[in-house]
């Protein structure tokens, strides 16, 4: 194949309302998940037997390329696979060989649970994926177990990492959402265990993400709360963001054990900083992880629209964007609203 000619977009890189760029872009690949965590998609609501997008009904991967480079036209330099869980959809290498070749983008990065990447780590690596995040709710089996819908196994995650360190992801970055009087009482047990490997385990608020997760603020722990539980053991000292926007609140062990990140969208909104849209597997553009709706692209670029018209429709999607749900969730009303369900849009 020839060099990739550079996508050349005379819209203009679009600011939101509140003058937030558009920089990044989460690709939800499939909207299946292997697992069924109860922050996400839990078994009850998502039974053996529902009934997911049809092949048909999601993008192509040579429809995802084209969507991608249209962004990155827009001003979107990273990009992040996500789910569901990425790994289910098949050929996934190659869709990042294409998204690799894209002008413009600077960071390709896939957020999974780990139960399916010894297959396929080398593989991500040598067709350009950079980063892995993995989904690490708890190192204790039983937990381990309970918190994936009874699905996953925690010798399974440690083969994940293994087998992404042995394919060059050397610096993994490791998420847990922490809820009180669930998975807390392990996160100590975490710090200890992944300390000095050099992954970054990041702690994450319990969200009212989707509607069926039975979301209370009183399971949520504060990162203040965490960071002092955490601090009482091992001294901590924060550390400069690594770009503007970025998510995780960074904190380094005085010892020199490594880092640690929070992300608290509950109690410490980042809203004002946020430059990141998602897009559905089934085309949709989400301007917000607490979105209510999201705008169809899938339609348009099926019935025929130029390059210049689905970034045309994309800009203005971003220029009348008001999102700041995480600040005004205390509002009245506002919790109560529906928003759409996190497999369909990654976290």
């Amino acid at each position: 194949m020839g060099a990739r000619i550079p996508l050349r977009i005379d819209t203009a890189p679009p600011l939101d309302r509140r003058s937030r760029a558009l920089t990044d872009l989460r690709i939800s690949v499939i909207d299946r998940c292997n697992f069924r965590c109860p922050y996400c998609m839990p078994e009850d609501d998502y039974p053996r037997d529902h009934q997911f997008l049809s092949k048909a009904g999601r993008l192509r991967f040579e429809e995802i390329e084209r969507l991608a480079r249209i962004f990155a036209g827009l001003g979107v330099r990273k990009l992040r696979l996500t789910g569901g869980e990425p790994l289910l959809r098949r050929e996934l290498p190659e869709l990042v060989r294409q998204l690799a070749s894209i002008d413009g983008i600077d960071d390709i990065a896939m957020t999974t649970n780990g139960s399916l990447l010894p297959k396929s780590a080398k593989a991500l690596r040598d067709a350009g994926l950079q980063r892995i995040t993995l989904s690490v709710d708890t190192l204790d089996p039983e937990a381990y177990r309970s918190l994936s819908g009874d699905r996953g196994d925690v010798a399974d995650l440690f083969a994940a990492i293994d087998a992404a360190t042995a394919a060059g992801f050397n610096s993994l970055k490791l998420n847990s959402v922490v809820m009180r009087d669930i998975n807390d009482v392990h996160v100590l047990d975490m710090i200890e265990h992944f300390r000095g490997s050099g992954h970054i385990l990041r702690f994450i608020e319990y969200m009212d993400v989707g509607t069926c997760n039975e979301w209370r603020l009183d399971r949520v722990v504060p990162s203040a709360e965490l960071r002092e539980r955490i601090g009482a053991r091992w001294p901590l000292r924060a550390l400069p963001a690594n770009y503007g926007g970025e998510v995780a609140q960074r904190w380094e062990f005085v010892d020199g054990g490594g880092e640690i990140g929070f992300i608290s969208s509950v109690s410490e909104p980042f809203c004002g900083d946020c430059t990141r849209a998602r897009l559905s597997a089934d085309g949709r553009l989400y301007t917000c992880l607490f979105a209510n709706s999201g705008h169809d692209l899938l339609g348009p670029m099926r019935a025929g629209a130029s390059d210049a018209e689905l970034a045309a429709l994309i800009a203005a999607v971003w220029s009348s964007r008001d999102d700041r749900y995480s600040e005004i969730r205390g509002r009245a009303g506002a919790s109560q609203r529906k928003h759409v369900e996190m497999y369909e849009i990654g976290g």
